[in-house]
């Protein structure tokens, strides 16, 4: 049951989000091995002006950031299956942007089971009752 928070430098771009969605939700599955079904992507877009690199906007670095955060029940991946992730995710969302600060990142947190769920129950309950 992951979830992903995308923030992306630039005005509301619908059209630039529909194309992210299936492609970040497609490697979620394909790398992390998460049911498609259950992955949530939002999106939040961040005005030039108001991201900071090194104490400058992008409009200053004259370039496009985003910061992708991915949230999944700890123990549930390996170390490689995540950095395989942030390598995969991070050239995908440059690629898709376009223009991107280095400092654009991943983030993956691993959430422990009893602190996390949807539907009102945990993922622990999910694995307890299977």
């Amino acid at each position: 049951m992951p979830g992903l928070s995308l923030r992306i430098s630039g005005q509301p771009d619908t059209t630039l989000a529909s194309r992210i969605a299936p492609q970040l939700t497609a490697l979620t599955s394909r790398v992390l091995e998460k049911r498609p079904e259950l992955t949530v992507v939002t999106f939040q877009f961040v005005p030039h002006e108001l991201w900071f690199i090194d104490s400058r906007s992008l409009v200053e670095h004259s370039k496009n950031a985003f910061r992708l955060e991915v949230t999944i029940t700890d123990e549930t991946n390996t170390k490689y299956q995540k950095a395989c992730f942030q390598h995969d995710a991070f050239h995908l969302l440059s690629e898709l942007i376009g223009n991107v600060h280095a400092h654009s990142n991943v983030h993956i947190v691993d959430c422990r089971a009893s602190a996390y769920g949807y539907g009102g129950l945990t993922q622990e309950y999910r694995y307890q009752h299977a």
